[in-house]
């Protein structure tokens, strides 16, 4: 589609996911076995061949960096990129103050490619969209200065979103940035509340107009959320887009409208573990949209002995190339490349990111085991609560969370 320019805020620190992000930015943190968290918007972009995108980065870029340079690179198509930039202090000596600043210390790339339609999308979600519907029901208002993505919200989880009001003709009437107090629950959806999903569609010359007005606001907190939104829906040309009418072929039957914010341990764990179901509700096998990823030079995956006290088994699992589960159990958990599961050892309701090595009698229960971890042969994760808050970082739901690099079980007593 001409005249659309994409903009994908890839900055966000990840506080919330540390220790997973002490060394890499929220939208580098691997998902899936196979993937990056930031893969599902830029292939929302690419399977809806919108092909113009500028991915503004900041905290801790050198792991997403390095990870669009080996598998997000196009080159020799006319007016086709994907280009990395990283916070280059453009209006003054300090970082991104907010998603507004992001945009307008890069706005005269805005400027320089003249687009009619802006898309603003963040990095760290996990759903699938067909962008171009956005953009259609964008334009089909001839008046639209911004349209924003919805999706229903339990409203106890209200305080954690932007929170939209909106009328018959899906004009937005009212919005809350993370609202303190009660929020109007949707009619006919009882105990549900409409939540910005973060994805923005701007009329281009509104976008630059506004992010300069707001970068001028000493007052602001210079942020789409808190600052931008509130302001423009009064003039009554922001519209909201519904989510679940977002459809892609080939999905299968009940796995429209999955939305997840990951921006918590216990929301990551969750968001890997629907990967699991026998129908997921995001489903990373439909050949119409191909889920594009940096696949490292690995040989297949490997399950090794076959005897009834030695089988290597995995069941209700996924498994990555490179993997070998040597005369050992994995259930119900995802391995990410190069992971090495020893005799007699068990891995169950779990997530390796990849390159971990689990010794023999090893038993590893609901924990998130990041890059390059070596476990200890003998060593248990996950069943002594007492033992793990002590030794590791365990979320409010009780996942153990193994830090990059870590050798666990060498040094205890």
């Amino acid at each position: 589609m001409s005249g659309i320019l994409s903009m994908i805020l890839a900055g966000g620190e990840g506080t919330r996911l540390a220790p997973l992000t002490s060394v890499r930015a929220k939208p580098a943190v691997p998902f899936g076995g196979n993937y990056r968290i930031i893969d599902f918007v830029l292939n929302n972009f690419v399977n809806s061949d919108l092909l113009q995108i500028f991915v503004l980065t900041q905290f801790k870029s050198h792991s997403l960096n390095k990870h669009m340079s080996r598998r997000w690179q196009i080159s020799g198509l006319t007016n086709r990129f994907i280009d990395t930039i990283p916070a280059q202090m453009q209006m003054g000596k300090h970082w991104y103050q907010g998603t507004a600043d992001a945009i307008y210390q890069n706005i005269l790339l805005v400027e320089r490619m003249d687009p009619e339609v802006v898309c603003v999308f963040g990095g760290d979600h996990i759903y699938k969209m067909d962008v171009r519907q956005m953009v259609n029901f964008h334009r089909s208002y001839a008046n639209a200065k911004l349209t924003v993505a919805a999706i229903p919200v339990p409203v106890e989880q209200a305080h954690q979103f932007g929170i939209i009001e909106v009328d018959a003709n899906n004009r937005m009437t009212g919005f809350v940035e993370k609202p303190k107090g009660p929020v109007q629950e949707i009619p006919k959806m009882p105990g549900y509340a409409l939540a910005s999903m973060g994805n923005y569609t701007f009329d281009a010359q509104t976008l630059v107009e506004v992010v300069k007005e707001d970068a001028a606001d000493n007052e602001s907190k210079h942020d789409f959320g808190h600052s931008i939104i509130p302001k423009l829906y009064k003039g009554g040309n922001v519209y909201v887009y519904d989510f679940s009418r977002n459809k892609i072929r080939g999905e299968p039957e009940g796995t429209s409208s999955y939305w997840k914010d990951v921006g918590t341990i216990d929301s990551l764990y969750n968001a890997n573990m629907d990967l699991l179901e026998v129908v997921p509700p995001i489903d990373l096998y439909n050949r119409h949209w191909p889920m594009r990823s940096y696949h490292p030079a690995v040989p297949p995956a490997k399950f090794v002995h076959d005897k009834a006290d030695r089988m290597g088994l995995a069941i209700s699992s996924i498994v990555s190339a490179g993997s070998i589960v040597s005369g050992s159990l994995v259930q119900h958990s995802i391995l990410g490349y190069n992971s090495h599961i020893h005799s007699h050892a068990q891995v169950k309701d779990s997530v390796l990111f990849g390159n971990v090595d689990v010794g023999r009698n090893c038993r590893i229960r609901n924990a998130i085991i990041d890059k390059n971890v070596t476990i200890a042969p003998g060593t248990v994760i996950g069943e002594d609560p007492e033992h793990d808050r002590e030794h590791f970082h365990v979320s409010p739901n009780g996942i153990v969370v193994i830090p990059q690099d870590a050798r666990v079980g060498f040094n205890e007593g």
